[in-house]
């Protein structure tokens, strides 16, 4: 039964042996002349003004992750599309449209709790 993922195990370290080879290889051979511009940030060819990592409001993230929840949720569609057509030959159309309908209820909630909640807002 393991004999099936030797091929792929084999894979594994080949292309680990390949990588090790090549970053070796880059680091004994490359050019390596470190200058004191160089070792500079760089931000849009301008010097760099204060810290490198700054504080981010807690909103910013909240919105991500907001879009990322009903990006995902959206992404659910997709294949119900797809195979809705079976169902309504095989006779169970108007349950499954049922079911998208809930499923759809259940996100509106979610997107209406989050615009009352100010989630939404740009400040």
């Amino acid at each position: 039964m393991l004999l099936e993922y030797a091929a792929i195990a084999a894979m594994i370290v080949v292309t680990t042996i390949i990588a090790v080879i090549a970053i070796t290889l880059g680091v004994l051979f490359g050019p390596n002349r470190p200058s004191s511009k160089k070792n500079m940030p760089y931000e849009s060819g301008m010097n760099p003004i204060g810290p490198g990592t700054r504080r981010i409001p807690v909103r910013f993230y909240l919105i991500a992750v907001l879009f990322i929840l009903f990006d995902i949720e959206v992404v659910f569609f997709i294949p119900w599309a797809l195979i809705f057509q079976d169902f309504v030959k095989a006779g169970q159309g108007i349950f499954v449209l049922f079911e998208m309908f809930v499923f759809i209820a259940i996100l509106l909630v979610g997107y209406i709790y989050a615009w009352k909640k100010g989630a939404l807002e740009w400040e």
